[in-house]
């Protein structure tokens, strides 16, 4: 069995910001890999681990710097990384990074393609459903549990009121949340055999793609304009000394809200 899993090397929380002259998110600093994608390597390794077989791909879009987050999957376990890397892809959105991942996937012929929830630096959580639209393949999300077995895949599926049972045949999508498992750490043997595991770097033109499906040309997406929060307004105080509730309502009336 081959799993793919899409990874993506994100800013440091305490790194972030916006490029106010790209309008984009400010991505020269440090990074690292994606929290909710450790999720998926994990849960990755242990299908792999229980079928007693295969391979476990690592696929991203970015910098050539992310290959250094790719390397961390690849010291908790996995085979192998392909990572596209194309100067166009800048600014890529939704439409355009689906795109790319789609073709690496197709590449790959994986039977099973799994995603973190959710990236920490942007928060969509939809970008496993559009590469799953584009591959015309099943998908199930918020999955707490994961088994795999005579071509299907089993996923418990976190909702508002419980939990929901769902089985797809394979090939499939699946994206973890972050209840699925607790990740791995990364063996000293793990971190010093990574540098020695096949890292691919892909062009976007090697995947058939050209240089307007990227970026901003190829995005459908635009920041119009970015702006501080507005000024709070004036506020008012009121400590409970046994009248608080009526210095609530008396404060409600005023401005005619009660």
């Amino acid at each position: 069995m081959k799993i793919a899993v899409c990874v993506k090397h994100v800013p440091e929380q305490q790194a972030k910001r916006i490029d106010p002259a790209t309008k984009r998110l400010d991505r020269s600093g440090e990074g690292g890999l994606n929290p909710f994608d450790s999720n998926a390597i994990e849960e990755a390794l242990r299908v792999k681990e229980a079928t007693g077989d295969g391979e476990v791909v690592l696929v991203s879009l970015g910098p050539e710097k992310a290959l250094d987050s790719m390397r961390k999957g690849l010291a908790m376990g996995a085979d192998r990384a392909v990572l596209v890397s194309d100067d166009a892809a800048a600014g890529s959105d939704l439409v355009a990074t689906s795109l790319v991942l789609a073709k690496a996937l197709e590449r790959e012929q994986a039977d099973l393609v799994l995603f973190g929830q959710q990236a920490s630096d942007s928060d969509g959580a939809v970008l496993w459903a559009a590469v799953a639209d584009r591959l015309r393949l099943p998908l199930v999300s918020q999955a707490a549990e994961l088994t795999v077995a005579d071509g299907k895949a089993r996923v418990k599926r976190q909702t508002e009121f419980g939990y929901d049972v769902i089985e797809a045949t394979l090939p499939a999508v699946v994206a973890v949340s972050d209840a699925i498992n607790e990740p791995r750490y990364p063996s000293l043997k793990g971190i010093m055999g990574a540098k020695k595991k096949p890292q691919e770097r892909v062009g976007a033109d090697e995947l058939g793609i050209e240089s307007a499906q990227l970026g901003e040309a190829g995005s459908r997406t635009e920041v119009i304009a970015l702006n501080d929060p507005p000024a709070r307004g004036d506020t008012t105080r009121i400590e409970d000394d046994g009248s608080a509730s009526e210095k609530i309502v008396e404060f409600l009336a005023e401005r005619r809200m009660v």
